[in-house]
């Protein structure tokens, strides 16, 4: 099979979806790799590395996409590619179809296959290929969150930790999965007082038995989360909903119980966000301000550090994508339930319930399109 792995063009997205030890070995299971020439340059893989382990260096993405069977990404193809997609096409990364129509549709009429990394889906209910880069945002969202409270930046002027004789900021995180968890460690790690709200007791008490002392777990409803936010300095938004639109968490109405100069920090946009003032923004521009309250909602915000997150990402994909290039996607998807999860829009069909939900279109069982 042809693996084509296309440069990345969403503004500030330096990663690349294949390292050259995952190129090494797919060339050597036998399948052709075309990489775009620079692709990898901004996680710091040369054009040399790719070439040393056997793969092709492809003068354009036109070149990329003309040849490849399967079409391995870190972002969904947005519209400057759209005219790329063939029909029958396989294409592998995260797409996030819910929180987007237009995306959806473009794919749709486009006739490939769409797999889509955020819901590959283990028995356990693991989603193996959205952890890794939950597991850097839920970090970096308290990093990010951190500066911003800067005076500088706009925030309240105070350091999350403290100092001796001076409390330390107050974090709610609202959501206890990999994100949240993620966040509560660096945040705690740091000194700050942390408040981590789930709607699961299972969770909460699980997480009882790991989080350290200065994490306060909640069980969360709305009258807990008004509770907890009053007076908070930093909000990380949490919240995952597999494959649909995150739930409307926080109200512009409950800005008011923040402290003015506050944060809050949504790493659930990528699937609409959990805040209702909250719009994507980007890493040239990533915060803007509503009601004295600085709101981050930078929608790839692994693409900062793209060498910590390509090689997260590509540990994970490797195995998934080897099973697409050796067995053809029919085949891959019959034998494997977690990549048939994946499966979000087939040949002009959608095969998710949670995305044909979101827009009102009609679900097909990923079953019946595969054979």
């Amino acid at each position: 099979m042809k693996i084509g792995i296309p440069k990345e063009i969403k503004p500030s997205e330096n990663r690349i979806s294949l390292v050259p030890a995952g190129a090494a070995a797919l060339v050597s299971a036998g399948h052709t790799v075309l990489v775009e020439k620079g692709a990898g340059l901004g996680s710091d893989f040369s054009d040399e590395q790719y070439k040393s382990v056997g793969a092709q260096i492809a003068k354009d993405a036109d070149a990329v996409w003309a040849a490849a069977d399967l079409v391995v990404k870190v972002k969904e193809p947005i519209e400057p590619e759209w005219n790329r997609i063939r029909p029958g096409q396989i294409i592998f990364t995260y797409f996030h179809f819910a929180a987007n129509e237009s995306v959806t549709r473009a794919h749709i009429a486009s006739g490939a296959v769409c797999i889509a990394y955020e819901t590959v889906e283990l028995p356990s209910g693991e989603l193996p290929l959205l952890t890794p880069m939950s597991e850097v945002a839920g970090r970096m969202a308290v990093q990010e969150g951190a500066k911003y409270l800067e005076h500088l930046h706009g925030g309240r002027g105070i350091l999350l930790s403290g100092v001796p004789g001076v409390p330390p900021g107050k974090v709610v995180i609202i959501g206890g999965g990999v994100v949240g968890v993620n966040a509560a460690k660096i945040a705690a790690g740091i000194g700050a007082h942390v408040v981590m709200l789930d709607t699961s007791l299972e969770r909460l008490r699980c997480l009882s038995d790991v989080m350290p002392a200065n994490v306060q777990l909640i069980y969360s409803n709305r009258h807990n989360l008004l509770e907890q936010i009053n007076g908070a300095d930093l909000v990380i938004g949490a919240v995952l909903v597999h494959g649909a639109v995150a739930p409307r968490l926080l109200l512009r109405e409950d800005l008011a119980l923040l402290r003015r100069g506050a944060v809050v920090v949504d790493v659930s946009i990528d699937q609409g966000g959990c805040v209702e003032t909250m719009h994507p923004t980007t890493h040239e521009n990533p915060t803007f301000i509503v009601d004295g309250i600085v709101h981050y909602g930078v929608a790839n915000m692994p693409g900062s550090v793209p060498l910590t997150s390509t090689l997260a990402l590509t540990n994970a994909t490797l195995p998934y994508v080897l099973q697409l290039a050796d067995k053809g996607y029919r085949q891959a998807l019959r034998e494997s339930p977690p990549l048939l999860k994946g499966l979000n829009i087939c040949a002009g069909r959608i095969t998710h319930r949670k995305v044909a939900e979101a827009f009102g279109l009609e679900h097909h069982p990923a079953e019946s399109l595969i054979g």
